[in-house]
């Protein structure tokens, strides 16, 4: 399936929506950035289950501001509009792999739960 370019206007659809969102926070600027890319293509060709999307901080400097990226290449992943991955930094190809297999792994109904216990706290 590729990757989906996200705007300020679509971002917060796509994350509040059912299933696995994986985003790559780049700037064309940033060398680990472009070394990441064939990689995240490559594993979303893997995973076309998933929404893979990119957000070009340089083009988005305000939603990148919002969502407090720091440092790029920086990598979040919701599943069922829950952020369950965010972490600054390129994955080799296996590692990404094996961080998607523990987000389909996740049982939903135990984080909500524990969410909910956290929120009462």
């Amino acid at each position: 399936m590729g990757t989906t370019a996200l705007t300020p206007d679509t971002f917060d659809a796509q994350v509040e929506s059912s299933g696995v969102t994986i985003i790559d926070f780049w700037a064309g600027w940033c060398g680990p950035c472009l070394n990441f890319a064939p990689i995240y293509e490559g594993v979303a060709k893997k995973f076309p289950t998933h929404f893979f999307a990119k957000v070009d901080t340089e083009e988005f400097q305000d939603l990148a501001a919002k969502l407090g990226i720091a440092a790029i290449p920086t990598l979040m992943i919701y599943r069922d509009g829950i952020l369950l991955f965010n972490e600054a930094g390129a994955l080799p190809a296996s590692e990404l792999e094996k961080l998607l297999e523990l987000i389909e792994g996740v049982d939903m109904n135990e984080v909500r739960t524990e969410m909910s216990g956290a929120a009462q706290s």
